[in-house]
């Protein structure tokens, strides 16, 4: 395991390179975003992913949230997009909200706990933006182990996770400190909150989304 410091705003783009190696690889690597530090891997590599689950001791059955650098990715891991997943991408992405979407067959089962959807946001962060310029999607999930608070700063994560990873990526406190809000947009059924986070209900609304209306 190693920690590096980088800039918020300006990061190293030898260590961004670095890390961008070791995820292409199948490793593991603790980065920032503007929520809460994240443990990644390479979307597409499952064996990476199960790794994730591993060292967090997060059950299996739980999906994991796939980082995107970005909005086109929908595109790419979703199929049946609604309209209104592509105008909440556009007012809230880069940004701490986290749309839940039908997949296609290209995400791997381990990312999205065998079922049907997957969860993707694009994060804030000129670290982890940088980062997924370069090694591609990352699914991520918060970087504590499972049930226990997720972390705003590497002080904050336990020694004995930051042992089980390749890399760690220090770059400060986090700016908004609360994890995104997930919003699922795969039924024909009202749009569904399924985790108050940083963009409230209220924001959403504001934004056109009618929680009572079927997509």
């Amino acid at each position: 395991m190693e920690i590096i410091k980088v800039l918020a705003k300006r990061p190293d783009q030898r260590v961004i390179k670095k890390a961008a190696q070791i995820i292409r690889r199948g490793g593991l690597v603790i980065f920032p975003t503007e929520t809460v530090y994240g443990l990644g891997a390479d979307a597409f590599n499952s064996r990476a992913v199960r790794k994730i689950f591993k060292v967090k001791g997060r059950p299996e059955k739980k999906p994991l949230i796939v980082h995107v650098s970005k909005k086109s990715t929908i595109d790419a891991l979703a199929k049946d997009v609604p309209l209104v997943a592509r105008v909440l991408a556009k007012k809230f992405w880069p940004g701490p909200l986290t749309l839940v979407l039908k997949r296609k067959k290209i995400v791997p089962d381990e990312v999205t706990g065998g079922g049907d959807t997957v969860a993707m946001r694009m994060p804030a962060h000129k670290v982890a933006l940088a980062l997924i310029r370069v090694a591609g999607p990352i699914a991520a999930s918060s970087a504590n182990f499972s049930d226990e608070k997720p972390s705003t700063r590497i002080s904050e994560i336990p020694r004995a996770l930051l042992k089980k990873v390749d890399l760690v990526i220090d770059a400060g406190s986090t700016p908004v400190k609360v994890p995104s809000t997930v919003l699922d947009l795969t039924k024909t059924t009202p749009p569904k909150i399924l985790r108050t986070g940083a963009v409230s209900r209220k924001q959403l609304e504001v934004a056109g989304l009618d929680f009572s209306a079927r997509i």
